[in-house]
């Protein structure tokens, strides 16, 4: 479903990510972990079409989209849940869900699309006309993460979804990242808590100073003992 190939990106001629490649098959869980500063959100942000590409081929189903501005990405069926949530804080739920459905146009599949978020996340159905920045962080991820299902995406990207967040909360996305993904949503996740991620991906990839450096499924890399003593601290 996506492949990207020789990603090289910078910022102020300063090289963030150097060489990496990566793949997401259709209807798979993908985690990209790695430390602070290595490299992730660049990857990710570049996939989205926010950062541009100084090399390399980022393709997406049959389109390379790499010169393709950020909407149009959105409307292949790209969709990215930004680090930091970046919600609309004083519209409510309900506005902010609308708004990530800009790109849509069929007035009943969007209210169907809204049905199927508030089955995912009743926080929201319940909290529908609350400011969005009156939410706890936790709601606030879910609401981030609603806003990027309403685009209808084929590839759901979020970046650092645990962030900030209470621990209870962290399990509750990612359990529902795993339902979202059972319904056909590939899902490309970047997470600092390696953990966490690769225990429910199907295949990660460990990036470091803007390179891939290893991958393999979430329980070979869990099982790793250079991950193990590289991030787990055993």
């Amino acid at each position: 479903m996506l492949s990207v190939r020789g990603l090289k990106v910078s910022y102020g001629g300063v090289l963030a990510v150097s060489k990496v490649d990566l793949e997401v098959p259709p209807g798979r869980i993908v985690a990209l972990v790695g430390g602070n500063g290595n490299g992730k959100s660049t990857t990710l942000r570049a996939v989205a079409g926010l950062n541009r590409a100084d090399a390399g081929e980022i393709r997406f189903e049959d389109a390379v989209v790499q010169d393709l501005p950020a909407h149009e990405r959105v409307g292949l069926g790209l969709s990215l849940v930004p680090e930091g949530r970046r919600l609309f804080p004083r519209l409510s739920v309900q506005r902010n869900l609308e708004l990530g459905a800009y790109t849509r146009r069929d007035r009943e599949e969007i209210a169907q699309t809204m049905d199927q978020v508030f089955a995912w996340f009743p926080i929201l159905e319940q909290r529908r006309h609350q400011l969005a920045g009156t939410m706890s962080g936790g709601e606030q991820q879910m609401l981030a993460i609603g806003r990027g299902l309403m685009a209808r995406p084929r590839l759901l990207m979020l970046d650092e979804p645990s962030w900030g967040i209470a621990p209870k909360f962290v399990t509750k996305v990612l359990d529902t990242l795993q339902h979202i993904n059972a319904q056909g949503v590939a899902i490309l996740l970047v997470e600092q808590n390696l953990h966490k991620a690769l225990a429910i991906a199907h295949h990660g990839y460990v990036i470091q100073t803007g390179r891939i450096v290893m991958q393999g499924s979430g329980s070979e890399l869990l099982a790793s003992d250079d991950i193990k003593r590289a991030y787990l601290g055993l």
